[in-house]
């Protein structure tokens, strides 16, 4: 089995050390946060938990904001790819988001944003999979922002493992954040009100 790069532990919690990310993949120790490249939220700090409205525990969930600083000059266009790190690590990471087509620079997505092209997630759809654990189980969500040093030539729709094909020997610099969600909550009341009774 491969081993999780040493490069990246240092930026990654150990429950999320999936050694089938695409930053483990794709990334190495010159391209990660090459030139201050940083990928933030307005929403969450780095290692927070998501809040309830961007997973699958309300019902109008969308997907979190996302900001970016500027990534080397030159940069065809920035990819992000957001996986479940929490997933077995015999298989490759539950995908919940596959984005391109942003522009080389710095920016962002604001909240429920739809992004110019979008790939297929673990469900085979093109939108941001709503987190969703089992009751008490907290997973790691990676967010992982590329930048290529040329534009992708992929038609949207596409899958992971054709997005992390097409990103090979092309990524110029990556930044990740954490996240995590537990499963479960406040609204799940009505399984203890029937005991009670």
């Amino acid at each position: 089995m491969t081993e999780f790069p040493d490069w990246l532990a240092p930026h990654v919690p150990a429950p999320a050390r999936h050694p089938g990310l695409a930053v483990a993949k794709l990334g190495s120790a010159q391209t990660l946060a090459r030139g201050g490249f940083a990928l933030t939220s307005p929403a969450f700090r780095g290692g927070e938990e998501l809040d309830a409205s961007f997973t699958a525990a309300e019902e109008d969930a969308v997907a979190p904001p996302l900001e970016w600083s500027a990534p080397p000059p030159g940069s065809g266009e920035l990819v992000l790819v957001v996986e479940d790190a929490s997933s077995p690590a015999s298989g490759d990471p539950a995908c919940h988001w596959l984005v391109w087509g942003l522009a080389g620079q710095r920016g962002k997505l604001l909240e429920g944003e739809v992004p110019p092209r979008t790939g297929k997630n673990a469900v085979g759809n093109s939108e941001w999979l709503l987190p969703a654990p089992p009751e008490g189980e907290t997973r790691h969500y990676l967010f992982q922002l590329f930048a290529t040093e040329l534009p992708l030539v992929l038609m949207p729709g596409a899958g992971r493992a054709e997005l992390l094909a097409s990103l090979q020997g092309s990524v110029t610099a990556c930044a990740v954040l954490h996240a995590t969600f537990t499963g479960g909550g406040d609204d799940d009341d009505a399984g203890w009100e029937d005991d009670d009774f």
